[in-house]
């Protein structure tokens, strides 16, 4: 008798619940323990493996080993609170909320949650899929994905430190009208048959999952979100893998002298060159800006370093690895050439005014 009610307990509602929790919070406080740790942890590997971050080999492992794990953290995460979130808010009031009722509000409501969340270009990535996960309209998520990594309150601080309130204001108007005009745009165009044919099933079943409004259990949300980063991270991590390889691999090589040579303000090409030189690039606003800061010293135009800057961080080939599992080559070329357009825009007004 008492087997059998032991039985029935461990088999009961609440009991599987908890134990559902349980295992929620743990995988959370392990979650927190590795990516606050990601930075000691790739210090230890290469000192484990005698290789010095002095050099450039060392500093581009270094760079992969810390890089890899963060995005897919952050990939893991996202994904699975979006997945959480949705099973409270429909795809509809989600939709409602971003796109607004007066055309390009959603792409300013967007951008301006960019400027808080500091991602680099790869980071913003997970939240840009969440977006669309949720039903979130087309151009009001690369709003989002041009304004996070280009101009978040790091970027600010550090360009306000390193060349006055000016200079991060000039580049923060800009940078957000770069998000915002060239969001509305692709918005315009209509592309959505050019998002992979996964992503247009899986928001296909986030309308359809609208219908049902019976109230779930927590277990069921923490499992509907477990669903999401399964189907999601399973088929984008190993474009990951290869988009941050290629980026540590440029990282550790930055020709600065040569690239310095290519930047002067004298030749209206050169902001184009500049932009085309950082697409290549990859790395936040805090790696990039001290590579900026050595240009500027060698003589480089302000503007067109800026231009190089933005190019690097909103634009990374890095980047359009990892978003080629997400979108067709039709509208990754589409999103590429409206944001060159912008950034290019910008470089030539720094240059104009600076």
């Amino acid at each position: 008798m008492k087997q059998g009610s032991m039985q029935q307990f461990s088999e009961g509602p609440w009991f599987q619940q908890v134990k559902w929790i349980s295992g929620f919070l743990f995988a959370a406080l392990l979650w927190v323990i590795i990516y606050s740790n990601l930075d000691w942890c790739a210090g230890m590997l290469l000192h484990l493996s005698g290789i010095s971050r002095a050099n450039r080999f060392g500093e581009a492992l270094y760079f992969f080993v810390y890089e890899v794990p963060k995005v897919l953290l952050l990939l893991t995460a996202v994904v699975f609170v979006m997945g959480v979130i949705h099973t409270f808010i429909s795809a509809e009031h989600t939709r409602a909320l971003l796109s607004g009722r007066r055309t390009g509000f959603g792409n300013i409501m967007a951008a301006s949650l960019g400027i808080v969340t500091p991602f680099c270009s790869c980071s913003a990535v997970p939240l840009f899929i969440g977006f669309l996960q949720a039903g979130v309209p087309l151009g009001v998520t690369f709003s989002f994905l041009i304004a996070a990594p280009m101009i978040n309150e790091v970027a600010l601080a550090l360009l306000f430190g390193m060349f006055g309130w000016k200079v991060a204001l000039l580049y923060s108007s800009m940078g957000l009208a770069v998000a915002i005009v060239a969001g509305v745009v692709i918005g315009k165009l209509r592309m959505e048959r050019y998002l992979e044919e996964w992503v247009q099933k899986l928001q296909e079943r986030t309308v359809s999952s609208e219908v049902d409004s019976e109230p779930m259990s927590l277990t069921l949300r923490i499992q509907e979100g477990i669903s999401h980063v399964r189907d999601i991270v399973g088929k984008v991590w190993l474009y990951i893998v290869i988009g941050v390889g290629l980026g540590a691999a440029i990282h550790g090589y930055v020709p600065e002298n040569f690239m310095a040579s290519l930047m002067g303000k004298s030749v209206w090409w050169s902001v184009p060159v500049a932009v085309l030189i950082g697409v290549p690039m990859y790395s936040n606003a805090a790696g990039i800006l001290p590579v900026v800061q050595a240009l500027l010293g060698k003589g480089a135009a302000l503007g067109t370093v800026m231009a190089f800057m933005m190019s690097v961080i909103a634009l990374s080939a890095p980047e359009m690895i990892i978003l080629r599992k997400v979108l067709k080559p039709q509208l990754i070329a589409v999103f590429a050439g409206v944001v060159a357009a912008g950034i290019m825009l910008v470089g030539f007004v720094f240059n104009l005014v600076l």
